[in-house]
């Protein structure tokens, strides 16, 4: 195990979901680095693994990278573990990963359980393509702009989000994506495992009360998808094929002759039309009505 990173993948939830080889790694490195010690701790005793850990996390991977590789350099060899599941999955260890690569340090990928894997193989939405872009962005503008950016993508969109900002990225995602197919996965492997199903602004009415509990991980169905045979799909077709476009266009300058900002007028269109603001943007556009710039308003 001379000079070598050993990126281990660990249980998500349900311990028994550790791999043999990740054990194996485990007892054998002199030195494992985790993003939070005492949740580590608590999976090494569960399998009786004495070793000594070293935090490493979002706040202090950049400082201790250098530090890092020399100790590898010389000969020790390191396992870097998250939380739960996948390293480097929208989680720290990236500069550390970078370094040691750079220095001609081995890097051993142990693969095992992944949250985003699980859940997009649960959630009934093509997996033959697919985008995983992590957590949205906090701020409302910019989540929203993501959204919108992702409306196009053919894949299966699987994204993270924090229990207590679901409702609200579910609700700004049936906004900016209109009603297709979706699907969310919560507390998987766990206990009190979720997956719910249905359209962005079923799943979205579904968590629109108090905040869920536990890890979520949310699948969005890509744009004309395996399941464009749904009802789901249908109803968008059918949508946009209802759309009059005269009608939208008259409206659309109405609200901007009231004084209404031309994100807020997209924004009811699309809500009174039940389509996506992306399919209102095309029709203004086609029309010469609206400027490419005001998308980024």
């Amino acid at each position: 195990m001379t000079a070598k990173l050993y990126v281990v993948a660990t249980p998500i939830g349900n311990l028994d979901d550790v791999t043999l080889r990740a054990l194996e790694v485990l007892s054998a490195v002199d030195l494992i680095l985790a993003e939070d010690t005492r949740r580590t701790r608590k999976l090494l005793s569960h399998f009786e693994i004495r070793k000594t850990l070293q935090s490493l996390h979002e706040h202090n991977e950049e400082a201790q990278a250098t530090g890092l590789v020399a100790r590898l350099l010389a000969g020790e060899s390191m396992a870097l573990v998250s939380d739960a599941g996948t390293p480097l999955v929208s989680d720290p260890g990236f500069p550390l990963l970078r370094a040691a690569i750079a220095a001609g340090v081995t890097v051993v990928p142990v693969p095992g359980p992944s949250a985003v894997l699980a859940a997009l193989t649960a959630s009934g939405l093509p997996t033959d393509r697919f985008l995983f872009i992590g957590y949205l962005p906090r701020k409302k503008t910019a989540r929203r702009r993501v959204l919108e950016d992702l409306a196009a993508e053919p894949g299966t969109v699987v994204f993270l989000e924090s229990p207590r900002r679901l409702g609200s990225a579910l609700a700004a995602a049936a906004e900016a994506l209109g009603p297709r197919p979706a699907a969310v996965a919560r507390e998987l492997t766990k206990v009190h495992e979720e997956v719910v199903r249905g359209t962005l602004p079923e799943v979205a009415s579904h968590f629109a009360g108090e905040p869920a509990r536990g890890e979520v991980t949310v699948c969005v169905a890509g744009r004309g998808s395996a399941v464009g045979t749904s009802e789901a799909r249908g109803e968008i077709a059918a949508a946009i094929a209802a759309l009059d476009r005269d009608d939208v266009r008259r409206r659309y300058e109405a609200m901007l002759a009231g004084g209404m900002s031309r994100t807020d007028a997209r924004k009811q269109l699309a809500a009174d039309s039940g389509v996506s603001r992306r399919e209102i943007y095309r029709v203004l556009l086609a029309d010469g009505r609206d400027e490419p710039a005001s998308e980024e308003e």
